[in-house]
């Protein structure tokens, strides 16, 4: 089949949660079909230095434009936008779409999160497939749900029902829905007046990449491995520094924590920073990072979609703390596989726990490992995905010949 894959981050190199996630359902795809790959390219992308992609794909197209950067509007416009400023298509990739189109015959289009679904519209009448990272109506609730003024919960309010019926629109249109975890699953069919089809390609892990032993791990030592200029990680960094961080510096004053990404356009004055804590700036590899770490530590209480940054750090052999937040569509268990603890007292005791018994830590991360080689391999998960797409093709052929 020739599939057309549209992505909102162009894949190259795969340093943060979207990339991983498309850079490995595009191998999975590649391996059975001659797959067009047409994505935005912004940010770290490095479109030219992609050999990997090219030796996959068909062809390989990057539209230089940062699609989040040319919707910065007032907040006013924002808010009386009927659907999300992002998702309004921008001349460059409508144009690039209509020239692929003009050139290939799609036997299915995939559009990698809402923002691409609007250019799904210029290959009317083949299969459509979204494959999306979050349920943005749910995020958009869970906002509401934080609020505390009345005034700011009536504005939230709106917003999420703005987005509820701009989401129930756009899914009609499609095939096939695919989430990454049931939370996200449920949010959709919850939309008002829809009944299509949803089904969960969880995000992985590379475990043939990402092996225990790679590096000794150095003791009282913690990491967390997101980038803070995605605003669920400052959160969690924020409160993490606050309300946990005291609590085990004042038990273990050796302890010492690592945030990795890059740190460009954040407000690091938000952050309550000592000298316990580096940053590490942009990296090309983290795993040395996570693997040298004695806990990873997913403070998250907002976002959604499942963590990459818990499956990578289970696959490296380093143990996780979490929030039951952070851990959310994981098939994860409490003191088997992972720690859970959400109040700030529970998450430092289970950090200075770990800290103290290596026995511990071994444990936990030798079931962590397993738990991921048997659900969360990118291979298994992309075999899934790719089976999905043939599905709908297939249903659409036998419907037009029916």
């Amino acid at each position: 089949m020739n599939i057309l894959f549209l992505s909102t981050w162009f894949p190259y190199p795969p340093d943060n949660g979207s990339k991983i996630r498309v850079y490995h359902l595009l191998r999975a795809l590649a391996q059975r079909h001659d797959v067009t790959l047409l994505s935005f390219a912004f940010g770290t992308a490095r479109p030219q230095e992609a050999t990997t992609l090219r030796n996959w794909c068909a062809r390989v197209e990057a539209v230089e434009c940062d699609p989040f950067a040319r919707h910065h509007v007032p907040a006013l416009a924002r808010f009386l936008s009927p659907r999300p400023v992002v998702t309004a298509p921008l001349p460059e990739m409508a144009a690039a779409v209509d020239r692929v189109a003009a050139e290939t015959t799609f036997d299915a289009v995939i559009a990698s999160t809402e923002v691409m679904a609007t250019y799904a519209a210029h290959l009317d009448g083949t299969p459509l497939i979204l494959e999306e990272h979050n349920s943005f109506s749910r995020m958009m609730q869970d906002r509401y749900d934080a609020q505390q003024t009345p005034l700011q919960r009536l504005r939230c309010w709106a917003s999420w029902q703005k987005t509820r019926y701009y989401e129930a629109a756009l899914f009609r249109r499609c095939d096939l829905c695919v989430m990454v975890s049931e939370q996200d699953r449920q949010a959709t069919l919850a939309l008002p007046r829809y009944r299509g089809r949803v089904v969960v390609i969880p995000n992985g892990v590379d475990c043939e990449h990402h092996r225990p032993g790679l590096t000794a791990p150095v003791p009282d030592t913690l990491i967390y491995n997101g980038a803070l200029t995605y605003s669920a990680n400052y959160d969690a960094m924020r409160y993490y520094l606050t309300e946990i961080h005291p609590l085990i510096r004042r038990e273990n004053p050796h302890a010492t924590l690592t945030i990795t990404g890059a740190t460009a356009g954040v407000d690091l004055s938000g952050l309550p920073l000592d000298d316990g804590v580096h940053l590490s700036g942009y990296v090309d590899d983290i795993r040395p990072l996570v693997a040298g770490a004695s806990v990873c530590i997913a403070p998250l209480r907002q976002g959604g979609g499942t963590r990459l940054k818990i499956l990578e750090a289970m696959a490296l052999g380093t143990p996780v703390v979490a929030t039951r937040k952070g851990a959310e569509g994981l098939d994860v268990s409490d003191g088997v596989d992972i720690v859970l603890a959400d109040q700030p007292a529970a998450f430092a005791a289970a950090v200075l726990q770990l800290l103290r018994d290596p026995a511990e830590r071994a444990r936990l991360a030798a079931n962590a490992r397993r738990l991921v080689e048997s659900r969360y391999d990118w291979a298994q998960i992309g075999q899934c995905f790719v089976e999905l797409v043939e599905d709908v093709v297939a249903q659409r052929r036998q419907e037009r010949a029916a």
